[in-house]
């Protein structure tokens, strides 16, 4: 028999959304060791760096110990964060760490000498939900709940401008945003949607702040992170979702691809989906310095076979770089940062020539 018992949570991470929790809630101890169902855990440490969570709206908020936490179990493999795992069982009692700052949590594999190591947390129980009225009898709640549902089919037809980088923080979510801010001053009305990564709401919350008519991220379709073999139908199902809204009627969709394009977070399945590539208007590459360049530019040709519309990122941050772009690999370069209306203005001319190519195509 499921033992059950009220807890007041102290933060809500914002991975859990999907479910609008309260902020007091009820737990049981049968646990369902897999990503997506939502735990509450007492946090044990305090930290001096790192040492915030995501709550529903965005907000980041801090993370103290004795404080009481609804998080997500799910995995990370962050190369400049933490790495980390669902444990295969997990009982009331058990410890657990906090994974990122949209409350993934899981256990700790790795940590990085930068943020040291993560919270650490005592596992309360399962939070329950109870999804017919008048139930009695809860069941775990997971973050699939209430989820915009993926589809193996692309119903989709709104070009898309993809945004890919070499790494986590190669300037990827600042060209996305610029982008959105660009093309919505334009007078084209612009969506945006992150598809792979770790849960976390920042970097669409700043596209919409930018003026995207709707966002969404794989966390919306029930993942609090993606892998590969999960990407391209949630991929699918967001674009879909996009596309289908009446209210956001969208022109245009800015895909931010989280994580590198060599990560562990599916990128590459939906790089090699043509269903996907079919709607790219247009590819934005974001590197840190002139090897992630020419290793992108080698990766697009000869792996992907797609073509690089424009290099941005760090590797652009003066004249050196972007010479080197420019003479050595014969590619645009321009920074998000210093000249977004250059950006901005090379994806148009892609979204012009995509739009003129399917309609040859289609008449």
């Amino acid at each position: 028999m499921v033992r059950t018992t009220r807890v007041r949570l102290d933060r809500i991470a914002s991975s859990t959304r999907n479910l609008r929790l309260s902020p007091d809630v009820i737990v049981g101890d049968a646990i369902v060791p897999a990503e997506g169902f939502v735990l509450a855990v007492r946090i044990l440490t305090d930290k001096s760096t790192y040492n915030t969570v995501e709550d529903p709206t965005g907000r980041l908020v801090s993370l103290r110990s004795g404080d009481v936490l609804a998080g997500t179990l799910g995995s990370r493999r962050a190369l400049r964060g933490y790495a980390g795992e669902v444990p295969g069982q997990i009982a009331v009692g058990d410890r657990i760490e906090v994974l990122n700052l949209g409350g993934v949590i899981g256990r700790c594999t790795s940590d990085n000498p930068d943020i040291g190591p993560p919270f650490s947390a005592e596992v309360l129980g399962a939070v329950l939900s109870f999804p017919a009225l008048g139930d009695r009898i809860g069941v775990a709640a997971s973050i699939s709940e209430n989820a915009i549902p993926a589809s193996t089919t692309l119903s989709c037809q709104v070009p898309v401008v993809y945004v890919a980088g070499t790494c986590m923080n190669s300037g990827k979510t600042v060209a996305a945003t610029e982008l959105v801010r660009g093309l919505t001053r334009a007078g084209k009305r612009v969506a945006a949607v992150k598809l792979t990564g770790v849960s976390l709401m920042r970097d669409t919350l700043s596209m919409r702040d930018a003026g995207a008519v709707a966002s969404v991220t794989f966390n919306d379709a029930g993942l609090a992170s993606t892998h590969s073999g999960s990407t391209v139908d949630v991929a699918q199902g967001l674009l879909n979702h996009l596309a289908q809204d009446r209210q956001a009627k969208p022109d245009v969709i800015v895909a931010e691809l989280g994580d590198g394009i060599l990560g562990d977070y599916g990128v590459q399945d939906i790089l090699r989906t043509p269903a996907l590539m079919g709607l790219a208007a247009a590819h934005v590459l974001a590197a840190p310095d002139p090897v992630g360049c020419w290793g992108t530019r080698e990766l697009y040709r000869d792996r992907f076979q797609l073509p690089i519309t424009v290099l941005t990122g760090p590797a652009t941050d003066n004249e050196v770089g972007r010479d080197y772009i420019r003479d050595q690999l014969g590619l645009p370069a321009i920074n998000a940062r210093r000249d977004p209306g250059a950006l901005v203005g090379v994806v148009e001319e892609a979204l012009t020539s995509w739009r003129q190519s399917t309609s040859v195509v289609g008449s």
